[in-house]
């Protein structure tokens, strides 16, 4: 394990690069992102994707090996790992942990032979499957203290995702309209916010949210976005994502709703991704190195960043049930993996 301690000055003006020590030179109340450690799951060659991280400090995640093999794994507060993490029916080489919670429950997808995904839930060392009724695949993507859940579910196989959240065994789940993939990524312990992004008719991706009425707000997407995920989000209602610019360039982001930002780019790096946030304002999360090669980070929220206006989201309602019938257009989402 690799460790840094990097100070990053986060200025006031919305989307100007931060600059390496100029933090000191700020006012106190500007705040900032000061990145703790980096990390790699051991082993020659790995990618290390970090996905959540939970108040304790333990962060969930996967990491791809030099064969194309991915793997769940838990980094533990104390910067121990756990062994591989592979669910039992998976029979490709494809298991990921998306979630975690503070009793250290884990959740996250496996893949099978026909190439459809479906999910798990493991606590200690006990699997239990888990799959929508009625659907062909389930992709879970976070399980909050209280035991509710989030996820992806593509009822018919025509890999057209629905978002749905699970609230005390109460399946909700819903489209944006238009769109032809929804997915939710995080859910906040309070059940009031969920957080996670959409593909439009054109297949980009935008970020979205949903709030305790059920009203989705969309698109969220920084100037200059041709591509916005938000990931995870805490109960401060601190939202963390990414955005990719018309460079090529993939940016960390930090979203404050309804509408404000800033960017956060691991030094050296063109492509950073912030993946999870916790209470503490710890944000787990990774950049890739100029080899190919995707490394974990822990980095700290410090005071409160500055963040300007992005444009107005625009807001709908959709309470779409299990049984509504989807858009039969085919995706533009050509089998790719939701987001990570």
């Amino acid at each position: 394990m690799k460790t840094k301690q990097i100070v990053i000055s986060i200025l006031t003006v919305l989307f100007v690069f931060p600059l390496l020590g100029a933090f000191a030179q700020q006012a106190t109340s500007s705040g900032s992102i000061e990145v703790i450690t980096t990390f790699d799951y051991p082993g020659p060659g790995n990618s290390t994707l970090p996905q959540k991280i939970n108040n304790r400090g333990d962060v969930v995640g996967e990491y791809i090996d030099s064969s194309g093999v991915a793997r769940a794994f838990v980094r533990f507060s104390d910067g121990s790992y756990s062994d591989p993490i592979v669910d039992p029916n998976d029979t490709v080489g494809f298991t990921e942990g998306r979630g975690i919670n503070n009793a250290r429950t884990v959740n996250g997808d496996y893949a099978i032979s026909d190439g459809t995904l479906h999910s798990f839930f493991l606590s200690g060392t006990t699997f239990t499957e888990y799959d929508v009724p009625n659907t062909v695949q389930t992709n879970l993507l976070s399980v909050n203290d209280v035991g509710n859940f989030t996820g992806g579910l593509d009822p018919d196989g025509s890999g057209i995702f629905q978002a749905f959240l699970s609230i005390g065994g109460a399946l909700t789940s819903w489209t944006i309209p238009g769109a032809i993939g929804t997915f939710a990524y995080e859910l906040s312990n309070s059940n009031q916010l969920v957080v996670g992004y959409f593909i439009d008719a054109s297949g980009v991706l935008h970020g979205y949210y949903r709030d305790a009425s059920g009203a989705l707000h969309f698109p969220i997407d920084p100037s200059g976005s041709v591509g916005t995920v938000l990931f995870g989000l805490n109960e401060r209602n601190w939202v963390v994502g990414r955005y990719a610019d018309s460079s090529g360039a993939t940016h960390g982001l930090f979203f404050i709703a309804p509408d404000s930002f800033f960017t956060f780019d691991y030094p050296g790096s063109t492509f950073t991704s912030l993946n999870g946030i916790n209470s503490q304002g710890v944000i787990c999360g990774r950049y890739v190195d100029a080899s190919g090669i995707a490394h974990g980070f822990l980095a700290r929220v410090k005071g409160t960043p500055p963040t300007q206006p992005a444009g107005p989201a625009m807001k709908a309602n959709d309470s779409r049930s299990l049984v509504a019938p989807l858009n039969p257009s085919p995706a533009a989402w050509g089998g790719a993996l939701p987001a990570r």
